[in-house]
């Protein structure tokens, strides 16, 4: 074994020790995915490792097609249900009849007012009653993250909240997913190294950060739909 399979196995053991302090320690705790290559690394080792976490999703309605095929596929691959949570359909109604199907695109307020009706509320709903949340969050991933920890008080939704993968690289990611053959959204082979919902993701060019393809017109200092934003 080379010093780099060595050092992600390591990885893997490690993300499977805080799995397994989490079902033992926090119970009920659950995994919020939205089905990217971090997530379905995730969902296999709950499957496999700790099958007490529980998982969910949130359905914005603005998903593309192969997150749904990707959903539906995993309905026969694992033994699991992802619980499915959507935004309140009258929100939707009134932000839309108000402001347009893209409005996201005019500016920061709207699109974090979209994102705050698709995803931060049904979020609050999904962790009602739960001690803990895991996310597939990664330091790397984006300048917002760069001092993410593996785990922290989430103080806005009175949990503890678990990135389990903080210190993994994007290699580290798919080469577990190759190694063990796990699920994933096929925009990824299109370029697509975050996927969100269809209107706010693009494909990320060569040298690109690899969240550059999430709401590509902001600041990258602005790239959070509110999930993951502390308001203290």
């Amino acid at each position: 074994m080379s010093e780099i399979q060595e050092a992600r196995a390591a990885k893997v053991d490690a993300a499977i020790a805080v799995l397994k302090d989490i079902e033992q320690q926090y119970s009920p705790a659950i995994l919020a995915s939205s089905f990217g290559a971090e997530d379905m690394v995730l969902m296999d080792l709950i499957c496999k490792h700790a099958p007490g976490i529980d998982i969910f999703t949130l359905d914005t309605g603005r998903l593309p097609k192969q997150t749904y095929d990707l959903m539906q596929q995993l309905t026969s691959h694992y033994d699991k249900k992802v619980q499915v949570f959507f935004p309140d359909a009258s929100d939707i109604e009134a932000f839309v009849t108000s402001n347009g199907p893209n409005a996201f695109y005019d500016s920061v307020e709207l699109r974090k007012q979209c994102c705050g009706i698709r995803k931060v509320a049904p979020l609050k709903r999904a962790l009602e009653g739960k001690k803990a949340w895991l996310t597939g969050m990664r330091r790397s991933q984006s300048v917002t993250r760069a001092e993410l920890p593996v785990s922290e008080w989430d103080d806005d939704h009175g949990l503890q909240k678990f990135s389990p993968l903080t210190d993994w690289s994007n290699g580290d990611v798919w080469a577990y997913i190759k190694a063990n053959e796990v699920p994933y959204n096929t925009l990824h082979d299109e370029g697509y190294a975050s996927i969100g919902c269809a209107p706010c993701t693009r494909a990320i060019a060569m040298g690109e950060d690899i969240r550059a393809g999430r709401w590509w017109w902001e600041d990258p200092e602005n790239k959070e739909c509110g999930l993951h934003v502390k308001s203290k």
